[in-house]
Formats: C-alpha cells, sequence, structure tokens
C-alpha cells in the first residue's frame, strides 16, 4: 500500500521568508506574456534600454570586444581597475563639478552593489534611515539591513521630491537619509533652493551631535545625472556646499548614460574611509564589474569629446520622447480626459496620471482602485506602465512611471491614440 508522500516544506532564514519581490518584475511577467501571445502591446514598464534603440557607443562596444582578444578575463582589482579610477576621477572633475581622486573611488557591477555597500557600511540593525515614495528600492535594502524606515511620501506638487521640511521631524533619530536626482521613477530633480536647504538641515543635525555620534549621512544616486532635459540642470550636495563632503556618499556610473545596464560598471565616490569599508564588504560578495567591461570603459572616458557626442545624441534621442508623450497627454487632459503629466526634467521617465477611479467601462465594471485602473489601460489601451505604489506611494495613488528606454519614436503618437480610444469608452 502506498502512501502519499506530502511536499517537503524547508525552512529558510525570516530575512529571505519575508523579502518582497520587484512589483514591476511582476507587471512585466504579464506584459510578456501578451507580447508571446501576439498582441502588440505598447511596454513603457522597464526602467532599461531597448539596445536596438538605444545601443551603447560603437566605440565602446568595440573597446570591450578587444579587452576580451587581449585576455583582460582575470579577477580585476578589488575597488575596480586604476586606469577606470582615474578615468572617472576626471569626468566627475570636468563634467560633473566633482573633485574625488582615484582612491576616493569604488568600482561595482552596477549601481545595486553600490547601495547596498553602502547601506551594509554606515547603517546597523535598527538603525533608522530616511527616503521618500515614490522611490526605488530603499525599502527593500532597508529591510536587508534590519533597519527602520522612515517613508516619507512626496507630493505632486513638489514634483515627488522630498523638501526639508518634510525630513526635519524625523533626522535626529536617522543614521542614513537617501536621496535621488533625478529620481526613479519621476524623472524630476530637486531645484539648488531645496537641495541647499537639506544640505543645511544635515549639517546643522551633524554639528549638533559632534564627533561622539555617528553622523547623519546622505546616500546621493545620481545616476542619471547626464541625462538632463532642455534648460533643467544637476546639483549634488558636495558641490552646494562643501561641508558635506565627509558626509556624502554617491551612487553612480555608465548604465543610464551609456544606455549600458548590462555592461554592469557603476562607482560610488565618498570619503576614503567609507569607501575602504565598501570595498571590504564588497570583497565578500565578489560583486565586482568584469575586467574587460572595466579597461574598456576606462579606455572609453578617456576620450571626454566622444562621450560629449554620445551624451547630446542620446539626450535628444530621449527628449524627443519624453516631450512626444507629454504633448500627447496634455492634449487628452484639454480634451477632457481625466489624464494628466508633469513635464519631463531629466532621466528616460515621464510621470504621468490616470485619475480614472470610480468610471466605468463599456462593460459596467467599475475601476475601484489602481490596480483595476492599470489592468483597464493594459487590456484596452495596450499600454503597459508602472503604477507609483510599485515604488512605495500609497495603493490608491493614480500617478505612474512611464519609461521612455525601450520605446520606438514612431510608437508615441501610435500610443497616445490607441489611449484616446479606450479614454472614450469609459463613463
Amino acid at each position: 500500500m502506498s502512501t502519499v508522500q506530502k511536499p517537503l516544506q524547508l525552512k529558510v532564514s525570516k530575512l529571505a521568508e519575508n523579502i518582497i519581490g520587484s512589483e514591476i518584475i511582476k507587471l512585466a511577467a504579464e506584459v510578456n506574456e501578451k507580447i508571446k501571445q501576439g498582441e502588440k502591446i505598447y511596454n513603457l514598464t522597464i526602467g532599461d534600454f531597448n539596445p536596438k534603440v538605444f545601443p551603447i557607443p560603437a566605440e565602446l562596444k568595440q573597446y570591450i570586444v578587444d579587452e576580451y582578444f587581449a585576455d583582460q578575463t582575470n579577477y580585476p582589482a578589488a575597488d575596480g581597475m586604476l586606469e577606470l579610477r582615474q578615468a572617472v576621477s576626471r569626468l566627475l572633475k570636468e563634467r560633473g563639478e566633482l573633485d574625488y581622486k582615484a582612491d576616493e573611488i569604488l568600482i561595482a557591477g552596477g549601481a545595486r552593489p553600490v547601495i547596498y555597500s553602502i547601506f551594509r557600511a554606515l547603517v546597523d540593525a535598527d538603525d533608522t534611515v530616511i527616503f521618500a515614495t515614490p522611490s526605488w528600492n530603499n525599502n527593500h535594502y532597508t529591510y536587508l539591513n534590519n533597519a527602520k524606515p522612515v517613508v516619507i511620501e512626496a507630493k505632486p506638487e513638489h514634483n515627488f521630491m522630498p523638501r526639508a521640511e518634510d525630513i526635519k521631524p524625523f533626522i535626529q533619530q536617522a543614521t542614513l537619509l537617501a536621496l535621488c536626482s533625478p529620481q526613479n521613477p519621476t524623472g524630476t530633480v530637486f531645484s539648488k533652493e531645496a537641495l541647499e536647504a537639506i544640505c543645511d538641515m544635515v549639517l546643522a543635525e551633524n554639528l549638533r551631535r559632534g564627533p561622539e555620534q555617528k553622523p547623519l549621512y546622505v546616500m546621493y544616486d545620481q545616476i542619471y545625472w547626464a541625462l538632463t532635459h532642455g534648460n533643467t540642470k544637476h546639483y549634488n550636495p558636495v558641490t552646494l556646499r562643501p561641508e558635506m563632503r565627509p558626509y556624502t556618499v554617491f551612487v553612480d556610473g555608465i548604465s543610464k548614460s551609456l544606455a549600458a545596464t548590462g555592461v554592469r560598471v557603476g562607482w560610488s565616490m565618498g570619503p576614503k574611509a567609507i569607501i575602504d569599508k565598501m570595498k571590504a564588504i564588497l570583497t565578500h560578495v565578489g560583486a565586482w564589474a568584469p575586467k574587460a567591461e572595466q579597461m574598456a570603459s576606462a579606455k572609453y572616458l578617456e576620450n571626454l569629446s566622444l562621450y560629449d557626442a554620445f551624451i547630446v545624441e542620446q539626450k535628444k534621442k530621449i527628449s524627443d520622447r519624453l516631450d512626444g508623450f507629454y504633448k500627447g497627454f496634455q492634449q487628452l487632459k484639454n480634451e477632457g480626459f481625466r489624464v494628466d503629466a508633469i513635464a519631463p526634467q531629466a532621466a528616460i521617465y515621464l510621470t504621468i496620471k490616470f485619475d480614472l477611479h470610480g468610471m466605468k467601462t463599456a462593460g459596467g465594471d467599475v475601476l475601484a482602485t489602481t490596480k483595476d485602473v492599470t489592468k483597464y489601460i493594459l487590456d484596452e489601451a495596450k499600454i503597459a506602465v508602472v503604477p507609483f505604489y510599485a515604488f512605495g506611494a500609497s495603493d490608491n495613488s493614480p500617478w505612474y512611471r512611464l519609461s521612455v528606454g525601450t520605446c520606438k519614436l514612431e510608437d508615441v503618437e501610435a500610443a497616445i491614440e490607441s489611449l484616446r480610444k479606450a479614454l472614450k469608452k469609459l463613463a
């Protein structure tokens, strides 16, 4: 007599048991399934680039191939190849208004291990981390560190950027303030005055704490800083307030500026003592950028005229798409549809609004929740965008991220027309 054996219930760590997967990846799976079934979907979800539309620089591609043929396939230096750290130092000084020496720069396999190592180097269990929503993944890194999150929901009237007055009530208990500009998911930036006010608040708090206490640190993610739109200017804490240098650790790299998300070359710059600790942490994680890609990136960044020319072309391609969608949404708004958008400022994102809660479909179904609205826009307009609740905002927020990194220019007008037809069916 056979017995049915129950599936083995394997126990895992509490951290693994409770970690939350990416909402964006879940949505992408649904979108990809529709595409696989042959549907025409305008997929504007993932913060990535279609290499057929936004290829990496041709010279960088060739340099990578050359470095592999030169057998640059063994371990890189733990803090990154010196040639690349020197090239990054020059790039930052000549294009980014930042002066960091090679030993104050850490190379890693993209921005994610940089962020992870910043958290691990600065934040103890039960320390407090302040971040605004919508924002990318700060909640997950806080959780991985067993830290306490203080979440500030930023407002549309401030372009979804946190203000000093929003942060101030919580700073005395905090160890880390996580900021991002240009911001993912909003595509908006800090104004000079807003960032200065935050810096002045951080400096005053650290003066209050004195040398005996752990300072309030700022993680400043500027991975999109090269991709400003129109007359928008990028600002950073250290250039605005040089006194912020001991308390600021940057997140940066070529992933977005050079459309090189899969090349996996990111970096951090900050106080040498902190950078050294981050290097030690990543030594045990092994999150290095591949040596060939590092050497190729160094060679590419040696010629800043090549870099400049690529950035000019890249910004135009992105701006054409952002402007197209923004004008399209404003036209729909002027036609009386309950949609809106915030004028683009930077990055590859447009903040859009579907104020459709409570409306009825042609079949009589009520769009009661943001998930209902998202599904309707996907099913009827064939447009896939990411709701801000995937970035920590309220579940009922009507705001969304639209990403143009995989969008063909000719699809902009077609997507707007498809959306117009879907909106006309609502009552």
